[in-house]
């Protein structure tokens, strides 16, 4: 948590399930920082990929052989999913040869088997009822499928989507239009006026 960016102001919450059927819950908060605010709307996949890793670093459960399964209730959404982590000699095992795309080095890989995650925000994988809408003269898909998003090319918004961080931050227009478009897919989307959201 911290870092007053919006990729690592992230926040997770776990506890033990509270039934049979669910070994952990995991509460996802993303923490503002530009004012005061949490929103727990939204679900992390990069921050439930840690809830099995520190629930058996903190004992919160025990490994199972040399793999262990896990099955997770993100209490956000209401999904479920079964997370898998090496665990030989009964640890967390971190090394490996598993890698990320912008993410530096390798590590163990950490299986995350999303379980009926299709509309678990806004009611449907398609919340709109179309494959394309049009916002802002731009064709767009709104897709629920685990977390509401808004696809659109970035040629249509005169941009390549290869452009460093900096430069996509500092254009304004871009910016201005991107929110246009999200405060306009938010009521599409049945999901009402999404102005102090941070998705879609």
């Amino acid at each position: 948590m911290g870092g007053a960016d919006p990729l690592t102001s992230k926040v997770g919450i776990v506890s033990r399930g509270k039934t049979a059927d669910v070994d952990l819950e995991f509460l996802f908060a993303q923490v503002s920082v530009a004012e005061a605010r949490v929103d727990t709307t939204p679900n992390c996949g990069n921050i439930l990929a840690a809830v099995v890793p520190f629930a058996l670093e903190t004992g919160l459960v025990a490994a199972r052989g040399e793999v262990t399964t896990m099955r997770v209730l993100t209490r956000n959404t209401g999904t479920l999913s079964d997370i898998e982590v090496r665990t030989p000699r009964g640890k967390i095992d971190y090394v490996g040869s598993t890698r990320i795309d912008g993410v530096p080095g390798t590590a163990a890989p950490v299986t995350i088997r999303f379980l009926e995650a299709a509309g678990s925000v806004c009611g449907s994988l398609l919340p709109t009822g179309n494959l394309v809408d049009r916002f802002e003269d731009v064709d767009v898909t709104c897709i629920d499928n685990g977390m509401p998003v808004v696809l659109m090319a970035a040629e249509a918004l005169g941009v390549t989507g290869y452009e460093a961080r900096e430069v996509l931050n500092a254009n304004v227009e871009l910016k201005q239009r991107l929110e246009s478009i999200r405060l306009q897919a938010g009521p599409a989307m049945k999901w009402g006026n999404v102005a102090k959201k941070v998705v879609p």
